[in-house]
């Protein structure tokens, strides 16, 4: 027997009763687009326990061109209805998450392996999309008149069409966040959506498809195929109109180069060495509870979670005793309750890439504050929530993305010392900050390079501020998700003007030089005019 079956024949079954049994997780993958062939199974596995969950269809390219066919149909009637349908069906959807939470949670967990607490951010992410974007569409995207170059004379209005059909890859870490939060703005814009979702976890997003049919979404505008991204991933680029992608950079890379030789945009958030920063002045009990969920939040597999915990050298002392005490106190269990503060990690290659990150660091000297070890006996994958000291240049997670529950603590002694070596990465996606002094606060964030920073929380502010764009800098990703930005970029901005009485060029019977110098006269007087842009 292999230490992994060994694991797997430890591990035991979640605590507490779940709503998804083997014929609902069939029913849910009954909804795969495939194009009506002989499709071999896909087998989903269980985290928190290392066996087999449920199968789904291994979609081909020709379930993917299929897809995409299907697509192109109903999103011509789709780009007609109006924006009050939309909202309507976002709305439906919006409550309908809410109603079903209790099933999509066990959905989410049991593929997963994540805490209950953490798959409850995936619900109140959806809705609160979902919301923001049912009654944000119209004034986002509805025609608008523009100032024209000649005022009065000149009539020009501002379009936006959608793009056709967005193609939206996902991950594992968040699959229903990062699935259908992604394709709800595509929608509400007038676009089908084919999601390609990660075959680790490919039940949250059909669940989501079959939520926001049944709240009126067309058959066909929304589609779900299931598969390895490297087979299925550039098929998807090679039809879609627009890539929204989620994952690591190296990947990213892959996926841009591709969009851009067929001149389609993409949008996409990808790693992070993401770091948080307290100050000497502090709340060390906001601080210290805020560090727990920044940095192991589903087991540290979040993109914006903290990897390197930067501490004034005045309070250090202080705060790591505080903390080292509260993560050793963390819960770790799989249940389907609100029992556990920590999940399981995703596969055994997930607990692998933790291991080797901690145990090179630990032996090139880094020291362990707490956790630094698997744990077989909760589950084959689990890995404790772990805090390192002493970490140095030359140790794989100093500054390579650990992507699991590890983190580094390091104390600076001023505040220019903590900006340069947080921005010291050639990630940018997410960094917090903890002080009392909230107007200095801001002041330093802006000189933090990442797309989003946190004052006195480690992500959730900025993440479900929705009417704001979210994203990374540097290495961390393209383009923006959420607010106007991430509504737009799924649309064709368009300009129509209309030229009254006179043309742009000298009329009959005035010669051009006559021409330039009215028209420079009257240049010369717009630019007195207040207001006149």
């Amino acid at each position: 027997m292999t230490v992994l079956e060994e694991r797997k024949t430890r591990a035991s079954e979640p605590t507490g009763s779940t709503r998804i049994d083997a014929r609902r997780l069939r029913e849910l993958a009954g909804r795969v687009t495939t194009s009506g062939g002989q499709n071999e199974d896909l087998e989903v596995e269980n985290p928190a326990t290392g066996r087999l969950l449920a199968v789904v269809p291994k979609c081909t390219g020709e379930d993917v061109e299929f897809a995409f066919d299907r697509a192109r149909e109903a999103q011509a009637q789709w780009r007609e209805s109006s924006f009050a349908e939309r909202q309507q069906i976002l709305l439906r959807f919006h409550d309908l998450v809410l109603d079903r939470q209790a099933e999509i949670l066990d959905v989410i967990q049991l593929e997963s392996g994540k805490a209950r607490r953490h798959a409850f951010e995936e619900v109140l992410d959806v809705a609160v999309v979902s919301r923001y974007y049912a009654r944000s569409t119209e004034r986002l995207l509805r025609t608008q008149r523009r100032r024209g170059v000649i005022p009065v004379l000149t009539a020009t209005w501002e379009h936006h069409h959608p793009v056709g059909v967005v193609g939206v890859i996902s991950p594992w870490n968040y699959p229903l966040t990062l699935s259908i939060s992604d394709a709800v703005p595509a929608i509400a814009a007038g676009n089908a959506v084919v999601m390609k979702v990660d075959s680790k976890t490919p039940f949250s997003g059909l669940i989501a498809l079959e939520l926001i049919e049944a709240a009126g979404l067309p058959p066909g505008v929304l589609q779900v195929v299931t598969g390895s991204g490297a087979e299925l991933g550039p098929e998807l680029i090679e039809r879609a109109d627009y890539i929204m992608f989620t994952g690591s950079t190296s990947v990213g890379r892959d996926v841009a180069s591709q969009a851009a030789k067929r001149l389609v945009p993409s949008s996409m958030e990808l790693g992070g060495k993401n770091a948080m920063i307290v100050l000497r002045d502090a709340n060390l009990a906001r601080a210290v509870e805020g560090a727990e969920r920044a940095m192991f939040s589903n087991s540290g597999q979040l993109c914006i979670s903290i990897e390197r915990l930067l501490v004034h050298e005045d309070i250090a002392d202080e705060f790591v005793k505080r903390l080292v005490k509260h993560v050793g106190r963390m819960r770790l269990g799989s249940g389907l309750n609100y029992d556990f503060d920590m999940g399981s990690l995703i596969s055994e290659e997930q607990l692998e890439a933790v291991s080797e990150h901690v145990d090179d660091a630990v032996g090139k000297g880094a020291k362990v504050l707490v956790g630094g070890k698997a744990r077989p006996d909760i589950g084959p994958y689990f890995y404790e929530p772990t805090i390192l000291g002493e970490v140095k240049d030359g140790m794989s997670l100093f500054a390579d993305e650990t992507f699991g529950p590890v983190v580094a603590v390091s104390t600076f002694s001023d505040e220019e010392e903590a900006l340069r070596r947080a921005n010291a990465s050639c990630f940018g996606l997410n960094f917090s900050l903890w002080t009392r002094d909230v107007s200095h606060g801001r002041a330093l964030a802006t000189r933090l390079e990442a797309g989003t920073v946190n004052i006195n929380e480690g992500y959730i502010a900025t993440w479900g501020s929705v009417d704001a764009p979210m994203g990374g800098m540097k290495d961390s990703g393209l383009g923006r998700r959420h607010g106007a930005t991430g509504i737009l970029k799924y649309t064709e901005p368009q300009t129509v003007s209309v030229q009254r009485l006179l043309p742009l060029a000298p009329p009959p019977l005035v010669g051009q030089r006559l021409y330039t110098k009215g028209m420079t006269l009257g240049l010369r007087l717009l630019r007195r005019i207040p207001g006149v842009r």
